[in-house]
């Protein structure tokens, strides 16, 4: 029943993250979000874009330097 409950809470919210998302989009740079791309819930098929984390790992963490401190590589 939790797990239920967790699902519908997260088709709002993934809902109103779409909207905000959409609003705040460039419509000339790609295609429109959907809840879909951000509720962990759902079933991801292979034309959907995969939003999620990025791993951060010995050859790209000085990209994240560079990002927040400006450092050149």
């Amino acid at each position: 029943m939790a797990e239920g409950r967790a699902k519908e809470n997260w088709q709002h919210t993934s809902a109103l993250m779409a909207l905000i998302a959409n609003a705040h989009r460039d419509p000339k740079k790609g295609k429109a979000f959907e809840p879909d791309d951000f509720n962990p819930y759902s079933e991801k098929t292979s034309g959907s874009r995969q939003v999620g984390m990025i791993v951060v790992t010995k050859e790209n963490v000085s990209l994240l330097k560079q990002a927040f401190t400006g450092d050149k590589l």
